[in-house]
């Protein structure tokens, strides 16, 4: 276990070398069938995952948003894959805010073990999983994350998505004793609960699973959870890739 998730913050972090070479030469942005956008930057990334996983790991399936559609009746099957975006926040890639990063979850028996979320422009890696713990590396030292409840009296730390406002969370908000809210893109906003800087990230509209695995091992890993809106366990390997809501708790 901790060869592969060595290789996964690796391969996180030689993937997001490659992002960055594609922004400083420039990209052309192109539209997916769904309209989301798709740059050089995510090919590139998901060519150096899926190679060096199959050169190591062979045996573990890799299901990627831009590798090939694996249907649903040979996903049943598997009991433990890779699960990678790799190229999370395209949208604020194109925008050049620097939210973007690198995902690669591990999946095991439809939980997620193992997370590496890789943030080129900060230089910054996490990774960890429920029972190893969470960690951050900026390069120079690595330290361990916990994630904070808000004390006694205290009001919540939020974090919400940059891109993909939803009136569903704001009435969902105006129930509870917000004291801030933090808006960031991509899978930056699981890695602001895990450092203890936000409690709460709730999601109503809809995301896949390679956008959420990865940062809720790093959450678990961290001391947090994330549930689905019924309070259970959040899931993976569904028929459909895309998510439901969910909650995710320091």
């Amino acid at each position: 276990m901790k060869q592969l998730l060595q290789l996964m913050c690796d391969v996180a972090r030689e993937a997001g070398a490659r992002i960055r070479d594609v922004r400083a030469k420039g990209f052309h942005v192109e539209r997916k069938a769904d309209k989301s956008p798709l740059t050089e930057a995510d090919l590139a990334s998901h060519e150096v995952i899926a190679r060096r996983f199959a050169e190591s790991f062979p045996e573990i399936p890799l299901l990627s948003e831009e590798g090939r559609e694996a249907p649903y009746e040979e996903r049943s099957g598997w009991s433990r894959f890779l699960l990678v975006d790799p190229l999370d926040g395209t949208k604020e890639f194109v925008k050049e805010n620097g939210e973007f990063c690198v995902c690669i979850g591990y999946v095991e028996d439809r939980y997620p073990v193992l997370g590496a979320i890789y943030a080129p422009v900060a230089d910054r890696l996490y990774f960890g999983g429920a029972g190893l713990g969470a960690f951050a590396d900026d390069g120079r030292s690595t330290r361990a994350l916990h994630t904070e409840p808000p004390r006694n009296g205290e009001g919540l730390v939020v974090v919400a998505s940059r891109s993909h406002p939803d009136p569903r969370l704001e009435e969902h908000l105006a129930k509870l004793n917000v004291a801030d809210t933090i808006t960031r893109g991509s899978a930056l906003k699981f890695c602001l609960v895990a450092e203890g800087r936000a409690n709460y990230y709730p999601r109503f509209n809809p995301t896949m699973e390679w956008d959420t695995a990865a940062g809720q091992a790093l959450v678990e890993g961290a001391g947090g959870s994330m549930t689905d809106l019924d309070g259970d366990r959040f899931s993976y390997n569904k028929e459909s890739l895309m998510n439901g809501g969910f909650f995710v708790t320091a």
